[in-house]
């Protein structure tokens, strides 16, 4: 045996890597026997060998703890094991048909899957860690296949060698899995006797073996999750069998991915201009839960979301005195109402009115929630309304909803005004003079161009897309964006999948063809991130803000760099803004 010299192994070391932070970190999850965590070798050398960084976790009961984990990992890896338990998906146990069990690691696995979906980590499940997934996710597990689905199965626990194929599987069509491996039929080992029996909503089954056993699930809303039921892993250490290393490969490079978009929202202001939140209000929305509205502290958490713009959103109703004054009102207990959401939240997150405020508290770890107001309806006939709103912090005013108010024409309006009423305009000086943020989503063309004439400082959209694209009134055009970067604002691309596309769901994709549009006719100036979050945006692939960073790791893949994705993620909306406050 060669002598091992520590002080030239160390040097060494050093001398090929003088930059840290570069390998993506896989969490993989131990084995539990005796009361000792175990990891085959074969789980941490294939991870290893496809450039990423092993770290085994453990079973253990701290919830805390687990969280903490899913901060520092890039990826999970969910290894094989014992059984599943099916009392976990609300399934009355046979303990006829099931092998050994183990309620400790059920219990963090379970647990450790739903934290690591919430935060949109890839994840790779391997022969348990399929089972893991259903039963997290929603799914379904055989208890045991045999039992279950009868005669003429094939043998699914092997005898032969662990690195042996014994069987193959078909790999569906257009699947993430068969461009993984690059073929349609894959030969595969087998050691299990439960298998999946129900994917969860949001999945598909991706690889059956030839008796109809699901061999394979993967994620089809823009997660990167695949599930496995054989164990790829143990190739590696038969005569270094690289036929399996792709899969590793592939959630190596996710979680690369994954590590880059993290790093970068740790650096800069994350911010989505338009949200309709206080809508929930009524339902007894907390901030401080992880509940059903789109956005809250949990979710801005995970989706690496610094801050957002709560609207207090006005219906376009009458324009009686009395219905005039009513709507000042609601807006008024609106923006209160925020305000007093934010306060009961405690320390975690903080109401902001400027971008020196947001820079202050992103050094701090703190959340930040600004203020707008959707629909000038709320000034009513009061043009002192505007600089009352501007010392009580909100930063922007939509100068009309879904309808023609006193102050504008709307894009889904009658064309009472001709654009800007008389009144309008003395708004948009008084806004120009308080330092208020003039937003032209939903204004008519008419209203939109005479606005950029009038108005002596840039203007947004906080919530807009491009009617090249979708032809929706509402949206866009390519000289409107034009328009708008010529005067210096900036148009906030939104999740809305009635103006993302003409008809059925919408999918980021979609919201990145938006996106991609507008760079390329405002240029990346001018281009920024408006969400609609519960005011009917979302979108496969970026449901709430929990899945923000997605919005990032499509931006890498697009080609961004980190300078044009902080422009897009907050920059440029932060500049009009200083532009617009003085």
């Amino acid at each position: 045996m060669e002598q091992f010299n520590l002080g030239k192994e160390y040097k060494e070391l050093h001398r090929r890597y003088p930059i840290c932070g570069q390998l993506p970190i896989i969490g993989i999850t131990a084995n539990f026997n005796d009361g000792n965590a175990c990891l085959a070798e074969a789980y941490y050398a294939s991870i290893l060998e496809a450039g990423g960084v092993p770290l085994l976790i453990p079973p253990y009961a701290g919830r805390e703890a687990l969280i903490e984990t899913l901060r520092t990992v890039d990826a999970v890896l969910l290894s094989g094991g014992a059984d599943i338990d099916p009392r976990y998906m609300g399934q009355r146990s046979d303990y006829t048909l099931l092998h050994t069990i183990n309620p400790k690691r059920d219990e963090q696995e379970l647990m450790l899957t739903l934290l690591a979906d919430d935060r949109r980590l890839p994840i790779l499940g391997i022969c348990r860690g399929i089972q893991t997934l259903a039963a997290a996710l929603g799914g379904e597990v055989h208890q045991d296949i045999y039992a279950a689905l009868g005669d003429g199965l094939l043998n699914h626990d092997q005898s032969e060698e662990r690195g042996v194929a014994t069987h193959s599987v078909l790999l569906a069509e257009d699947s993430r899995l068969r461009a993984i491996f690059g073929c349609d039929t894959l030969a595969v080992n087998t050691f299990h006797h439960q298998a999946v029996s129900r994917v969860p909503q949001g999945f598909r089954i991706v690889a059956r073996a030839t008796d109809g056993v699901i061999e394979a699930m993967e994620a089809t809303d823009c997660r990167s999750i695949i599930g496995v039921q054989w164990h790829p892993e143990s190739f590696i250490l038969k005569d270094g069998n690289r036929c399996m290393m792709p899969l590793f490969n592939w959630i190596v490079d996710e979680a690369r991915l994954y590590r880059r978009a993290k790093e970068l929202h740790r650096r800069i202001i994350t911010l989505d201009s338009h949200c309709d939140t206080p809508m929930t209000f009524a339902d007894g929305y907390n901030m401080q839960e992880r509940g059903n509205a789109l956005v809250d502290i949990h979710k801005m958490d995970e989706g690496g979301v610094d801050a957002v713009t709560m609207v207090a959103y006005l219906k376009q109703e009458a324009r009686d005195a009395h219905s005039l004054a009513a709507a000042t009102a609601k807006a008024d207990a609106l923006l209160d109402a925020i305000a007093e959401k934010v306060a009961h939240c405690g320390p975690c997150v903080a109401l902001a009115s400027s971008p020196e405020e947001l820079g202050l508290l992103k050094s701090r770890g703190v959340r930040a929630v600004m203020r707008g107001i959707e629909n000038g309806y709320a000034i009513g006939r009061d043009i002192s309304n505007i600089e009352r709103y501007r010392r009580m912090g909100v930063v922007y005013i939509t100068l009309c909803h879904n309808g023609d108010n006193d102050i504008c024409d709307s894009a889904r309006g009658c064309g009472e005004n001709g654009g800007l009423s008389s009144f309008g305009r003395d708004v948009v000086r008084e806004m120009n003079r308080v330092g208020m943020m003039i937003d032209l989503s939903h204004a008519a063309e008419t209203t939109f161009y005479q606005t950029l004439e009038l108005s002596t400082q840039p203007v947004v959209c906080s919530h807009s897309s491009c009617r090249a694209l979708c032809n929706h009134p509402r949206n866009l055009t390519d000289e409107q964006m034009r328009a708008l970067a010529a005067k210096g604002g900036v148009v906030q691309i939104t999740m809305y999948k009635g103006f993302l596309v003409d008809e059925g769901e919408a999918t980021l994709d979609d919201f990145m063809r938006h996106l991609l549009h507008a760079v390329a006719v405002a240029g990346i100036e001018h281009v920024g991130i408006g969400s609609d979050f519960d005011g009917d945006g979302t979108i496969v692939g970026c449901a709430d803000a929990s899945a923000m960073r997605n919005v990032t790791r499509e931006l890498l893949r697009a080609g961004f760099s980190d300078e044009d994705i902080q422009k897009i993620w907050g920059g440029n909306w932060l500049r009009v803004m200083r532009c617009v406050q003085g």
